[in-house]
């Protein structure tokens, strides 16, 4: 179960942050809570064992940030870039991103639950021990990314790009749904059920060059 504020082992630590988070700056121990930040410079930020709640990022400029140790629930992400970014043992809860750039990003033991995904772009980024509950990924592009031990659990997956795309025993078969618009050759390392092959065989017979015609 996604943990709440008060299970944080350093829920007794956490003090709210009254003015904006500045670019380039360490943040430890932070609570940014029900706020609205526009456009927000935070070039190379570091946040570390703190707490998002209730936060909307519209725009705004992420690169080379860090998020360590940290929960976020309920943070809305509107064309932010966070490419390059690193993020390490964080969970986000009922967040939605829209239009956001991972570009490059790094995403080490990372869980989303309950996330929504549009026109996300994860190209080139590298995803290690990440895991997708009951999310929504649509119009994700994971496009030249590197993608290990990364599982699916109830999510549903619509127009994803995984063109040139490397698995390292990543999990489909818990995914409800399994919509892919390019780069199916590129699931080589993959793991899906029976019932997923037969659904993606078409788009497999494609990729091979088959033209399947029924007399």
């Amino acid at each position: 179960m996604p943990r709440d504020l008060a299970d944080l082992p350093y829920a007794g630590r956490l003090e709210v942050m009254d003015g904006e988070p500045e670019y380039d700056t360490d943040y430890e121990y932070i609570h940014l809570d029900d706020r609205i930040c526009p456009d927000l410079d935070a070039h190379g930020i570091r946040f570390s064992r703190s707490a998002f709640t209730a936060v909307e990022f519209t725009g705004g400029e992420f690169r080379q940030a860090r998020f360590d140790e940290m929960l976020m629930r309920a943070v809305r992400w509107v064309g932010s870039d966070l490419g390059q970014s690193g993020w390490l043992d964080t969970e986000l809860v009922d967040n939605a991103l829209t239009g956001v750039e991972l570009i490059g990003a790094r995403l080490d033991r990372i869980r989303f639950t309950g996330c929504k995904f549009e026109s996300v772009n994860f190209r080139a980024a590298r995803l290690r021990d990440v895991t997708f509950t009951d999310c929504l990924l649509r119009g994700t592009d994971f496009g030249e990314a590197a993608l290990s031990r990364v599982s699916f659990p109830g999510s549903r997956l619509e127009d994803i790009a995984l063109n040139r795309t490397s698995f390292t025993d990543v999990d489909l078969r818990g995914a409800r749904t399994l919509g892919l618009s390019g780069g199916i050759g590129a699931m080589r390392g993959a793991i899906i059920s029976t019932g997923q092959l037969f659904d993606l065989a078409p788009a497999f017979a494609l990729a091979a060059g088959i033209d399947v015609r029924d007399a």
